[in-house]
């Protein structure tokens, strides 16, 4: 990136916009390569990929629990009560 010096705070939103589409590894080479040029220099954003990375991980780690059968139906309810009023 020529002329670039420092990342702004509009690159860190656009990071934080793109981050788990580039943790899956489905942006474009390009794309991939200005994140990570992005995050070599920005402390911030250095924090933000590894809580991020951290908290899939966590959630990875978690037992699947299944929805007891009356919250499952409130849910649906709530749901769809909103669907008909949009």
């Amino acid at each position: 990136m020529v002329g670039m010096t420092e990342p702004s705070d509009m690159e860190c939103r656009r990071i934080a916009e793109l981050l788990g589409d580039y943790l899956d590894g489905t942006v474009a080479k390009e794309t991939r390569e200005l994140i990570e040029w992005h995050i070599e220099s920005c402390a911030p954003c250095v924090a933000f990929v590894n809580t991020y990375r951290g908290t899939i991980d966590a959630a990875k780690k978690l037992e699947k629990v299944a929805i007891p059968p009356e919250l499952k139906q409130r849910l649906l309810s709530v749901l769809r009560a909103r669907q008909a009023s949009s």
